[in-house]
C-alpha cells in the first residue's frame, strides 16, 4: 500500500517535471497548466516549491504623476506579500513603471524633455510614493531596462517562430490615451469641449481615431476555445466572481487577431521588432512581459513564474485576462494562478480628473493620515467588486474610531500603570475563567473567546480572496467585543487587597492582552508600523509574530503561555494619535469648543 508521504513526493516530482518541460503547442501548454492545478489541489501536503509566491501590481504608466488608484493597487499587493511572508512563504513582490508608447512620446515632447529623462522623473515619483507608504516590493521594474528589452525580444521571437505572429494590415479604431485597439462595437459618438463631433471608447470615454497601417498581427483568434477551457477548468482564476463572468462573456464572441506592432515612423519610443527596424512592438505586449522579466525569463523563470498572481484594476482586465493568457499559451508558458481584480476610487461618485478638480493626491493624504492610516483606510473601505467613493471626512471618522479609540484605547487600558502597575503580561487564573462556563466569566465572554479563536481562519479566508475589507471588519468586531469585555467587568473597580479580586483583575488583563496579541499579529500585512508598536509594547519578540505563533489563550486549555509573567515592552506613546479634521472644525467652531470642554 502506498503511504501518503510517498504519494505527495510523487505528486511533487510530477509537478516539477511538468514545470520544467517545454511544449511546442498552445494546447500542450494548456494541458500542462490544468494538470499542475489538479496535482496541486489533490495533494494535502505542500511541495517544497509551493512555498514560493510571486505577486505583481500592474506596472504604472508614466504619462502623469501617481494617483490614489495606483497606491490602492500597490497596497493590496503589499498586503498579500506581507501575509504570505507571515505564512512562511518565500514571496517575491514586483511593481514598477511602463515607459514606452505614443502617449509617453507625446507627453515628453509637451514637457520639452527627451523620453528617458521624462520617464525617469515620473518613475521616481512612483518610487517615492511607494517607499513613503511602506510598499515592500522586492523588485522595481522599468520597461526601459536592458533586461526587459532582452526578455521582450526573446518572447516575440518565440511567438514568431511558432507562426503565431504574421505581417498583415490593420484598419480600425485606436485610442492613444488607452494604447488600445477597438472594434466598431466598442466605439460611440460624442462631442468634444469645442463642440466637434468625435468618436470615443465606450469603456473609457477617451477619443479614438481611425487608423490604417501595415504591421504585425498575433493570431488571437486561434485561442478562444483554449481560453474558455482554462477558465471553465479554473473558476477561481479570476477573482472576484463578477469579473470572471465578464471575461467569460467576452469569450462568447469571436476574438479578432490583434495588432502587436506600430510603424516606427509613428512610434519611435519603444522596442523595435526583432529583424524589422521599421516596426515597434505594441506597448501592451511589451508591458505585459514585465512579469516574466522579473521572474528571470527566459533563463531562470520557472521557480517564480509557476506561482504568479496578478493584481489589476478592472479597466485593464481584458489585457490581463484575454490577451496575456493567449500570449502565454502561444509561448508554451504556464498561466497565472490568479488574477485579482479591483474596482476604482471615485469622488462624489465621479471619476477623478484634473478638469473636475477632484483628484486626491495620495502622497499628501499619506502625510495627513499617516502611512498606516492611509493603508488602513484604503483596505478597510475599498471593495473589489464595486467602486468606492473617497471623502476626507470618511477617513477621519474611520481612523479615529477604529485605530485611535477602539484598538488604541484597548491597548492603553490594559497597559496603563493604574491597572497593571508591575507592567507585566499578567497571570491567568483558571478558577476565575474556567474552560466551561462558571467562575466570574459570563456567557458573552465565552462568545468573545470563540470569535477571537476563529479569527485567524476568518482573516486567512478573506486575505486569500483579496477581500481585505472583510478581514478588517472581522478584526474590528472582535476589538469591540474585547473592549466590551473590559468595560463589562470594570477591573478598575476591583479591590486589589482581595486575593480573589486581584486574580480576576490579572485574568481580565491577560485575556485582553492575548486578544491584542492576536489583533497585532493579524494586522501586520495592513498596518505594519502600528502592529510593530503594539506587539513591541506587549513584549512579543520579532520571531514570535508569525501566523504559526498565534496559539490564542493556551492557559484556558491547561497549557503554558510563553508570555505570562514577561515584562511588557517600553511605552512609546499612544498607538495612533487622533486626527484633527481642521476643515470640518472651522465649519463647526461651536461644536469643536464644546467637544474640547
Amino acid at each position: 500500500m502506498r503511504t501518503p508521504s510517498l504519494l505527495v513526493t510523487r505528486s511533487c516530482k510530477a509537478i516539477h517535471r511538468l514545470q520544467q518541460s517545454a511544449f511546442a503547442s498552445p494546447v500542450s501548454a494548456l494541458y500542462r497548466h490544468q494538470t499542475i492545478s489538479v496535482l496541486r489541489n489533490s495533494s494535502t501536503v505542500s511541495c517544497k516549491d509551493d512555498r514560493s509566491y510571486y505577486i505583481t501590481t500592474p506596472i504604472f504608466y508614466v504619462n502623469a504623476s501617481p494617483h490614489l488608484g495606483h497606491l490602492y493597487s500597490a497596497v493590496i499587493a503589499d498586503c498579500l506579500h506581507r501575509y504570505k511572508l507571515l505564512q512562511g512563504f518565500n514571496s517575491k513582490f514586483a511593481t514598477g513603471t511602463d515607459e514606452h508608447g505614443l502617449k509617453i512620446q507625446q507627453a515628453a515632447e509637451a514637457a520639452g524633455k527627451d523620453p528617458l529623462t521624462f520617464c525617469t522623473d515620473v518613475s521616481e515619483r512612483f518610487k517615492h510614493l511607494f517607499n513613503r507608504c511602506n510598499i515592500s516590493y522586492t523588485d522595481y521594474i522599468r520597461t526601459t531596462e536592458q533586461r526587459h528589452h532582452q526578455a521582450v525580444k526573446h518572447f516575440w521571437s518565440v511567438l514568431w517562430n511558432k507562426g503565431l505572429i504574421y505581417k498583415g494590415s490593420y484598419e480600425g479604431w485606436y485610442s492613444t490615451q488607452d494604447e488600445s485597439f477597438l472594434t466598431a462595437l466598442q466605439v460611440g459618438d460624442a462631442v468634444d469641449s469645442s463642440g466637434n463631433e468625435i468618436k470615443v471608447s465606450l469603456e473609457s470615454g477617451h477619443k479614438v481615431e481611425w487608423m490604417k497601417e501595415e504591421n504585425y498581427m498575433f493570431r488571437l483568434s486561434a485561442f478562444r476555445s483554449q481560453l474558455l477551457d482554462w477558465l471553465k477548468g479554473n473558476p477561481r482564476a479570476i477573482q472576484p466572481e463578477i469579473f470572471y463572468q465578464v471575461v467569460l462573456k467576452w469569450l462568447q464572441e469571436d476574438l479578432p487577431d490583434l495588432s502587436v506592432s506600430r510603424q516606427r515612423s509613428r512610434l519611435q519610443w519603444g522596442i523595435p521588432v526583432p529583424g524589422d527596424a521599421e516596426q515597434t512592438i505594441y506597448v501592451w505586449l511589451d508591458a505585459l512581459v514585465n512579469y516574466l522579466t522579473v521572474a528571470g525569463y527566459p533563463d531562470i523563470h520557472n521557480q517564480w513564474w509557476n506561482v504568479a498572481h496578478h493584481i489589476v484594476g478592472k479597466d485593464i482586465l481584458k489585457f490581463h485576462a484575454v490577451y496575456w493568457p493567449a500570449f502565454l499559451l502561444g509561448a508554451g508558458l504556464p498561466l497565472p494562478q490568479t488574477i485579482y481584480v479591483h474596482s476604482h476610487w471615485t469622488v462624489g461618485g465621479k471619476k477623478m480628473s484634473k478638469s473636475l478638480g477632484n483628484v486626491v493626491d495620495p502622497l499628501e493624504r499619506s502625510k495627513q493620515f499617516t502611512t498606516d492610516g492611509m493603508r488602513y483606510f484604503l483596505l478597510r473601505q475599498g471593495v473589489p467588486d464595486s467602486d468606492s467613493d473617497y471623502t476626507d471626512d470618511k477617513a477621519f471618522k474611520l481612523l479615529n474610531a477604529e485605530l485611535a479609540d477602539s484598538l488604541g484605547g484597548l491597548l492603553n487600558r490594559c497597559t496603563a500603570p493604574a491597572l497593571n502597575p508591575a507592567q507585566v503580561y499578567t497571570a491567568f487564573c483558571p478558577q476565575s475563567f474556567p474552560s466551561e462556563q462558571g467562575g466570574r466569566a459570563v456567557g458573552e465572554d465565552y462568545h468573545m473567546l470563540e470569535a477571537v479563536k476563529n479569527l485567524p481562519a476568518v482573516v486567512e479566508q478573506h486575505y486569500e480572496s483579496m477581500h481585505v475589507y472583510k478581514a478588517l471588519e472581522a478584526i474590528s468586531a472582535c476589538v469591540r467585543q474585547t473592549n466590551g469585555f473590559v468595560q463589562r467587568h470594570a477591573p478598575w473597580k476591583l479591590e486589589r487587597s482581595d486575593i480573589t479580586d486581584q486574580r480576576w483583575l490579572d485574568t481580565i488583563i491577560h485575556v485582553s492582552l492575548e486578544c491584542l496579541r492576536m489583533y497585532g499579529t493579524l494586522l501586520q500585512p495592513v498596518v505594519p508600523e502600528i502592529s510593530d508598536k503594539l506587539l513591541s509594547r506587549l513584549g512579543v519578540q520579532p520571531d514570535e509574530r508569525g501566523l504559526a505563533d498565534v496559539n490564542f489563550l493556551p492557559k484556558i486549555r491547561g497549557l503554558d503561555c510563553p508570555f505570562e509573567g514577561r515584562v511588557l515592552g517600553s511605552d512609546t506613546g499612544v498607538l495612533f494619535t487622533r486626527l484633527e479634521n481642521l476643515d470640518r472644525d472651522k465649519q463647526n467652531p461651536k461644536k469643536t469648543k464644546k467637544a474640547k470642554k
